[in-house]
């Protein structure tokens, strides 16, 4: 089972993308801010972060860059979310994608078979 780390300040989103992402098969952990995401990435590896951008304590653009730093978490592919535009420093922190909110759903559950390794959706749903 792919494990998805969730790392958002607003509860509702975290809420709704752990239901989400649990009902399509995935296991889900979530942090509030950059400085839980961090210690869940120690505790647990995630497949795929999904890491919304503008948070209190440490921000996901700082947590990324953090992440980046450690060789052993580099390889995580992190999908940057955002209310704000923010392709262009996602795509200058290495981000594997960016969803600006509010995202499609479909989109982002596309989005995260894709890079955590699952394939389509359909042959999630096949699984």
């Amino acid at each position: 089972m792919k494990t998805i780390l969730v790392v958002d300040d607003e509860l509702d989103i975290v809420d709704v993308l752990s239901d989400l992402l649990t009902a399509e098969g995935y296991r889900v952990i979530t942090a509030s801010n950059g400085r839980e995401g961090l210690a869940r990435i120690a505790e647990s590896r995630p497949d795929l972060v999904l890491l919304d951008r503008m948070m209190p304590v440490v921000d996901g653009a700082e947590m990324l860059r953090l992440m980046r730093e450690d060789a052993s978490l580099g390889g995580i592919p992190v999908v940057m979310m955002s209310a704000a535009e923010g392709r262009r420093l996602s795509q200058e922190l290495g981000c594997a994608a960016f969803l600006k909110k509010p995202f499609d759903l479909g989109t982002l559950l596309d989005t995260v078979a894709r890079l955590a390794g699952r394939g389509d959706r359909e042959e999630v749903a096949r699984s």
